[in-house]
């Protein structure tokens, strides 16, 4: 009998999830799917979080360090980082023609925007404070945030994931640079422990299915009927913002395979089907990594130097979905509140969600301080959220999916392309 695949074992424990959370809603056991199913869930995404900062350590050293030529590894790294802007640039400028276009935010009712910034403005507020801190470094806090001043301190906050990744860029680099004979050692420690990494992500993954039920059942407990509301409130809101995920996933990433590559989508789509279910469910590009990393190598054949200098890469700056998240919320907020937004504003948009997408954790509900920066950016007040925060959580596992995507496309170019 056909052992069946991970990415259907997901979604029957996302199906069971949803099917339970729902009955526990409607029998009134909440809290025990609260307190007894939901921790599991947690328990998951600890787990896979636990093997991002090992993961990237060893794969983008071991990566970098197969390459023979330095000058093989500077073109790499300019074509991945002019893909991932180029993908990103297009991303918002669909989002900002869908928003103008549709219009959601002239469909909420004025008694859902009153019950949601009563409900979620504390939330709000505690998000502003965030972005004041991140705010009082300077126009170029990012730039210098990017170089750690103490690599253990990086390690120990997934939130430092760029620090963690210059140090190791840097590290890899220099075992290129230096005669092969000297680093012989090193690099074949590298590579057990990147063998090894990848075989604790295979016995993780064995629990994906339990873990996605318990994540689900549990955000449906918690949500219960509003989910229903939420989404009737909000409906043009989201349509919008899945219609512009939508339109990356099925006809842009296609299109640029088309273009730079001789892969079928549907190809490429089938091998990366389980880290989306993951990411869906996880909402966490950073959690699903080490399964993106898998799909990539065994079911597209991208090579191990190739995935491991861009997939960790792009999962921290490479945000498509979280930028035309951030377009779309930001023209939805300005329609609420009456605002006409300018050319130029819009223009700002542009610039403003793509640096704050690339600035933005590549973990659940991570963008929401970023999105601050960007609705200040026009002159919008950040108590805007508030009116979003209550379907967030659902909107965030799509984008998630396009984020992830994004990456294994750019990822799948610069495997066909490179020379």
């Amino acid at each position: 009998m056909k052992k069946l695949a991970l990415h259907w074992k997901i979604i029957i424990g996302m199906f069971l999830g949803f099917l339970v959370g729902f009955l526990a809603n409607f029998m009134g056991v909440n809290s025990i799917i609260i307190d007894w199913i939901q921790p599991f869930g947690k328990i998951f995404i600890n787990l896979l979080k636990l093997l991002a900062v090992p993961l990237i350590f060893a794969s983008l050293i071991k990566g970098i360090s197969g390459v023979k030529d330095i000058s093989s590894l500077s073109k790499m790294g300019y074509k991945t980082v002019g893909i991932y802007l180029f993908t990103t640039v297009i991303a918002i400028i669909i989002a900002l023609i869908l928003s103008n276009v549709l219009a959601p935010g002239h469909s909420l009712p004025a008694d859902v925007h009153q019950d949601m910034i009563e409900e979620y403005g504390p939330k709000a507020d505690s998000k502003t404070l965030d972005t004041e801190k991140l705010k009082q470094g300077g126009p170029l806090r990012f730039i210098v945030e990017i170089v750690p001043d103490n690599i253990v301190n990086a390690m120990q906050d997934n939130g430092k994931m760029l620090k963690v990744i210059f140090f190791t860029i840097l590290f890899g680099i220099t075992l290129v640079l230096l005669p092969e004979d000297k680093t012989k050692t090193i690099r074949q420690f590298f590579d057990d422990l990147n063998e090894v990494i990848l075989k604790m992500v295979d016995i993780i993954m064995a629990f994906a299915p339990y873990g996605v039920f318990a994540l689900l059942a549990g955000l449906v407990s918690e949500k219960g009927e509003k989910i229903f509301g939420l989404f009737q409130g909000l409906g043009a809101y989201a349509l919008t913002v899945v219609t512009a995920l939508a339109f990356m996933v099925f006809i842009v990433y296609p299109l640029i395979l088309r273009v730079f590559t001789k892969r079928p989508y549907t190809e490429f789509f089938k091998g990366i089907a389980p880290a989306q279910m993951l990411a869906f469910s996880t909402s966490s590009s950073a959690a699903t990594l080490p399964l993106t990393m898998e799909c990539c190598e065994d079911n597209l054949k991208i090579p191990n130097s190739v995935a491991s200098f861009v997939l960790p890469l792009g999962a921290t700056v490479n945000m498509d979905g979280t930028s035309i998240w951030h377009t779309v919320t930001t023209i939805f907020l300005a329609q609420v509140y009456g605002y006409d937004l300018t050319l130029a504003q819009q223009l700002t948009i542009i610039l403003t969600a793509t640096l704050s997408s690339i600035g933005a954790v590549g973990v659940p509900g991570g963008g929401i301080v970023m999105l601050i920066i960007v609705l200040q950016s026009v002159g919008l007040p950040s108590e805007g959220i508030a009116i979003i925060m209550g379907i967030d959580r659902l909107l965030d596992m799509c984008r998630t999916v396009v984020n992830v995507t994004g990456d294994s496309a750019v990822a799948t170019v610069v495997a066909d392309t490179q020379n």
